[in-house]
């Protein structure tokens, strides 16, 4: 037969949002159609979207997904489309994918591995599909086959691996390989993380090779749900390799991977992969029957080349992303930051600016008016200038600690971001406060005795003026507390904590120092240099909350934050036990002291026991990194416990005992 065109989309979609989701696959449909595709390949649970949390066990949220699914079954004329949802059978709720053959509704294929890890809940809402099983659905009066199935459309054989099933040990695609499937679809939802991406398409590749078919991918786009940030990767392999792949991070609603599948060049490889080995008869599951014309080849419209992105481009992007979809889904008017002149919250400003470089680069100025026309219903800006001036507003908030160094970096920062900037002193409401306590305790407090809540009370009486001006502005104020600060409580609740949105609560602070500099001196492909940087780089990143004369930093309160990153990797991410990460600082820090090591590893375990109620109440975060410390999606610990007491002490006398027969050996 001759070869057809094939359409992996990736879609932005909102979980709930009825009109909007069913408006963007018809649109999806609309540009596949026109392009010439036969077969479309939509994401995992398309319909719905992903992140419905304990909506998917709701009754309305099964039967709005399932009519929205028979509105699009006649938009299928001259199409096989393959769209996610929800599917209620048998008082049970699976995650599923209909198939939809030329305007008529074929059956549905469900998911037998469910996600269950880290973001991933899908065990509490789903249930797998049993190996093999074929059941039948009856919906409105209408019988449709349910399962473990294979669809024979017009002789083309289509199977399916949904997400989890590719990743698996026994993947679905060695029973289709034996079924002779020709097509395996992967509508897929996997959040973005570092080095992701490249694992991801190891197994589009591998399957493709492996398997003796097409491969296709549809991955899921953008800040979907609050948390997750989808990066809309989508290839279709063909042959063993790839024959084409998105480009991701797209600011579009959604994006379009165009391949041609040559079905009789993938069945002469599966005789040769299968030749070798075959002993028995071809394992046959039940076939569901399908009518189409497939059509007499087709001409694919001009691809876009993926570009390679390193870990710097592919942060920038993630989080500018999500800042998008956040402000546009939250109807928010804008980005509102506490400037310190610090390291965090010059990332935070840069990736808001960012995110509106970024959106006007890919779509053009009038997308983005268009996307987020409820803020400008009549004055539409002209620029991107005027637009960034109304979309981002920084203050700098000063106490009589706080230095003209950092005054400078922010104001020097806010101008070349072209933020509207304000300057304002916190120090006589720090000192109404200090008073009023002062009276209550009828002492005076003092830094010797009353350190901690003389630094709280500065960062706690800067978050009223922000949170009032970005309530008067309908505006997020973003929160600028980064993960590190996270794992060691080193962050002030209701203070650089505040604020709707937490964007850097994912990401460590070693990392994020290397990412400024290269913001600085390299630029990303769609901002150039932003030399400001400059000011926020050279400095030794201070919260400026003690007296000047006391040489306040952070990694004297703490630690280095390279050996902070260390420590909670093997902590958190590792789960190694006080001793091993002991260890492990042991081996990596070779010019420390043990005593230093131990005290550095005592501080971390007995903080990060300490501080898990300040990440309970930590505004939502980006996902960018398994190593995330968000208690509601990643890392779960108890608010109460007993602090590693024991193991700390194990690991005092291991160290005890061990430098004492240093000593025997060595009088």
């Amino acid at each position: 037969m001759q070869p057809f065109a094939v359409a992996a989309i990736s879609l932005n979609q909102t979980p709930l949002d009825w009109d909007g989701n069913e408006a963007n696959l018809r649109a999806a449909l609309d540009r596949a159609r026109a392009g010439g595709a036969r077969l479309v390949c939509f994401p995992e649970l398309c319909i719905s979207g992903y992140g419905c949390e304990d909506t998917f066990l709701w009754p309305n949220t099964w039967d709005q997904a399932f009519r929205l699914l028979e509105r699009l079954v006649p938009e299928t004329q001259g199409l096989v489309v393959a769209f996610g949802l929800p599917l209620s059978f048998e008082r049970q709720v699976f995650n599923a994918v209909a198939l939809v053959v030329d305007g008529r509704l074929c059956g549905f294929a469900a998911k037998r591995h469910l996600a269950g890890d880290g973001l991933h809940y899908e065990p509490r809402w789903f249930r797998p599909w049993p190996v093999g099983l074929v059941r039948e659905l009856v919906r409105d009066g209408k019988n449709y086959p349910i399962g473990d199935l294979v669809f024979d459309v017009a002789g083309v054989r289509l199977g399916f691996e949904i997400c989890e099933d590719a990743w698996v040990v026994d993947r679905p695609g060695h029973e289709l390989m034996r079924a002779q499937v020709d097509v395996i679809l992967n509508p897929s939802a996997s959040h973005f993380a570092f080095g992701k991406h490249e694992r991801r398409r190891e197994l589009v590749v591998a399957g493709a090779r492996d398997f003796g078919a097409a491969y296709v991918y549809a991955n899921l786009l953008g800040n979907e749900a609050g948390r997750a940030i989808y990066d809309g990767d989508a290839w279709v392999a063909t042959c063993g390799q790839v024959q084409a792949e998105a480009r991701r991070f797209s600011f579009a609603p959604f994006s379009v991977t165009w391949g041609l599948i040559d079905v009789d060049a993938e069945r002469l490889r599966r005789l040769e992969i299968e030749a070798p080995a075959r002993t028995t008869l071809t394992e046959l599951r039940p076939l569901i029957q399908a009518q189409f014309d497939w059509g007499a080849g087709a001409e694919l419209p001009q691809r876009e080349t993926a570009l390679e992105l390193d870990k710097a481009e592919a942060f920038s992007r993630a989080i500018s992303l999500g800042l998008y979809d956040y402000l546009r889904k939250s109807r928010s008017r804008g980005f509102v930051v506490s400037l310190s002149g610090g390291a965090d919250s010059a990332a935070v400003a840069v990736l808001a600016r960012l995110a509106v470089r970024r959106c006007v680069a890919e779509l053009g100025l009038d997308a983005l008016l268009n996307a987020l026309a409820y803020i400008w219903p009549s004055d539409r800006p002209a620029s991107e200038e005027v637009v960034v001036r109304r979309l981002l507003t920084t203050v700098y908030q000063a106490t009589q600690n706080s230095s003209e160094t950092t005054r400078l970096a922010a104001l020097g920062l806010a101008c070349e971001l072209g933020a509207e900037h304000h300057e304002w002193g916190v120090q006589e409401f720090v000192d109404g406060y200090t008073n009023r306590v002062e009276t209550a305790l009828g002492r005076e407090l003092t830094w010797s005795v009353d350190d901690l809540a003389l630094q709280n009370i500065q960062a706690r009486a800067r978050a009223p003026g922000v949170w009032m001006l970005a309530n008067v502005r309908g505006a997020l104020l973003l929160a600028t507390s980064n993960r590190s600060e996270a794992a060691v409580g080193y962050a002030t609740m209701d203070g650089d904590t505040a604020g709707g949105l937490s964007p850097l609560a994912g990401i460590d602070k070693f990392y994020l120092r290397a990412w400024l500099r290269h913001v600085e001196t390299e630029g990303l492909v769609d901002l150039g240099p932003v030399v400001a940087l400059g000011a926020v780089n050279r400095q030794a990143p201070t919260a400026e909350l003690r007296p000047s004369q006391r040489h306040q930093t952070d990694e004297e309160d703490l630690m280095p934050y390279d050996v902070l990153d260390v420590v909670e990797r093997a902590a958190v991410l590792e789960r190694k036990s006080p001793l091993q990460v002991f260890e492990v600082l042991r081996e990596r820090f070779t010019g420390a002291e043990p005593a230093q090591l131990l005290a550095w590893t005592q501080r971390f375990f007995r903080l990060f026991a300490r501080s898990q109620w300040k990440r309970e109440r930590y505004a939502p975060s980006f996902h960018v990194d398994d190593a995330n410390l968000d208690p509601k999606t990643w890392c779960r610990f108890p608010i109460l416990s007993g602090g590693f007491e024991r193991e700390l002490r194990e690991l005092e006398l291991e160290l005890a005992w061990t430098d004492s027969a240093i000593s025997r050996d060595n009088p």
